[in-house]
Order: C-alpha cells, then sequence, then structure tokens
C-alpha cells in the first residue's frame, strides 16, 4: 500500500494470488488474517490479539504496516516461531528489515512494486516501496526458491555470514 493512498485509515491489504502461486504451498496458520476471505491458501487463522496467541505450524505473516516501527513485534514473533514465511516492506534502512535479514534462513525480493488488494477486490495504486519475504524455517527456504524459479523475484540463502544466490 502506498502511504498516500490510506495512511492511517485501514491495515485490510491483501497479498494477490499471484505471489501464492509462485510459492506453491498451503500454510497450517495465516497469522494476520484479514476480516474478509484473501487468496492465502491456509487451514486455520488468527485475526484478533495474534502477537498474544500460540502459533502453530508453518505459518503466513503480512503483518499490518501501522506505525514506524509496529513491524518489529510482528517479526520478533515470527522468528521465534521459525516455521514461515513473513511478507515486508523492502525498508533495508530500518533497523528492524536489518535483523530480520540477519535472521532468516533465505529472503526473496519480489520483482516490481506489490499492488496490494483492497477489501472491495480492487487494486491498490504502487506502493512507494518494494515487497521482501522472509523464510524461516526448510519448507519456506523451498517455497522462496520456488518462487524464484517462477519469476516471482530473487531468493537468497544465508551461506555462513553471507547471502548467495540461490541457484535456479
Amino acid at each position: 500500500m502506498s502511504f498516500w493512498e490510506a495512511t492511517g485509515q485501514s491495515d485490510e491489504w491483501y497479498t494477490p494470488k499471484y505471489i501464492f502461486d509462485a510459492l506453491g504451498c498451503r500454510f497450517d496458520l495465516d497469522v494476520a488474517h484479514p476480516q474478509s476471505q484473501t487468496h492465502v491458501p491456509y487451514d486455520d487463522m488468527l485475526y484478533e490479539r495474534s502477537l498474544e496467541c500460540r502459533w502453530h505450524g508453518f505459518i503466513w505473516m503480512n503483518p499490518p504496516f501501522g506505525g514506524r516501527n509496529s513491524i518489529a513485534a510482528w517479526l520478533a514473533k515470527f522468528f521465534e516461531h521459525g516455521n514461515g514465511i513473513a511478507l515486508t516492506p523492502d525498508r533495508t534502512s530500518a533497523p528492524w528489515w536489518q535483523e530480520a535479514n540477519h535472521k532468516a534462513d533465505a529472503v526473496l525480493f519480489i520483482a516490481g512494486k506489490v499492488k496490494f488488494e483492497k477489501p472491495d477486490g480492487s487494486i491498490g495504486k504502487s506502493p512507494s516501496n518494494g515487497t521482501t519475504l522472509f523464510a524461516a524455517g526448510p519448507k519456506a527456504v523451498s517455497a522462496l526458491i520456488a518462487a524464484d524459479r517462477a519469476g516471482l523475484g530473487q531468493a537468497m540463502s544465508r551461506s555462513s555470514r553471507l547471502f548467495s544466490r540461490v541457484a535456479a
């Protein structure tokens, strides 16, 4: 979502279906499920108080992009859980992004800018920044590699202390 479209008005912006098609996996739990049905292939969901609830299985996390550092708490719980895929804005200079990049087993930079969907099904404007997918755990790494091969973007995995391009 671009900040000029609805700053502070709503966190109800949905991930487009083509992202899930590229990942090619199903999630046990969507931990930040919106009020309406989305394209997330999930078995269970949390809508309210997700940060206070116990997470289980392989998770999908597209958290609210609210205030300046509000995503940090979501990422802390995500990496503590250690099994899933998190979608965040590409804010590579932000401390929370740097920390997530350090903790991730793999990262995928989505090619182009994702136009998220509004609850009414319409497509939002081009956002002001790109989008990152962070992987935690081997199933998530495999999904990011599949998405790279499907052309969604460029995946990189942790090798020693450096990231290296995932072999296609």
